[in-house]
């Protein structure tokens, strides 16, 4: 596999990251459901695996990036396999509604999983390493996208649950609630 195909498959994953955090968000925001402590936590696995993604599209697809993928996935999808053992007792309840028959943590799981074996492959594949070209117009705007979902997210975290920590199971925006009454002080 070419270099130049490499970067592109890692910009055609940083959109499809940015993806699955935008869904996530326009579940948040439109449909009112707001995102649990593990939730959370898997989103910052697909952070970190946004992370490796964006380095390998500024600085070229490198077995670096490529392991702070992994890292990131087998984090998350560790937090998502918990998630999913926490409800997988009949009677238990799920947290959120299902989406296309499967609950959000239980697509996690499905997509960390799957950008291990991505990661696999392309760590097979890929015969050389090493600086590439400019990242183009789509790497830089898949950048920019992938920075505003994480800064959104963080924001998003932050009017959740303040700096303490984040309720088992959030009804409202508790950090923003209590920052608007500090501002009526």
């Amino acid at each position: 596999m070419s270099q130049r195909l490499a970067q592109q498959l890692n910009v055609l994953g940083l959109f499809a990251l940015s993806a699955v955090l935008g869904v996530a968000f326009y579940d948040q925001f439109v449909n009112g459901s707001l995102p649990c402590p593990l939730c959370i936590l898997q989103r910052a696995g697909f952070a970190a695996v946004g992370a490796g993604l964006a380095l390998n599209v500024l600085r070229g697809p490198t077995p670096r990036g490529y392991g702070i993928m992994i890292i990131g996935a087998i984090a998350g999808g560790a937090v998502a396999l918990r998630q999913i053992a926490l409800h997988v007792v009949p009677g238990t309840g799920a947290y959120g509604p299902p989406f296309l028959g499967l609950h959000f943590y239980t697509w996690a799981f499905i997509v960390f999983a799957v950008i291990v074996l991505g990661c696999g492959l392309m760590l097979f594949l890929q015969r050389e390493y090493g600086i590439a070209g400019r990242p183009g117009i789509f790497g830089t705007l898949a950048v920019l996208l992938f920075v505003l979902l994480v800064l959104g997210n963080g924001v998003s975290t932050l009017a959740e649950c303040s700096t303490g920590l984040c309720p088992d199971d959030p009804v409202s925006y508790e950090g923003y609630e209590a920052f608007r009454a500090w501002l009526g002080r």
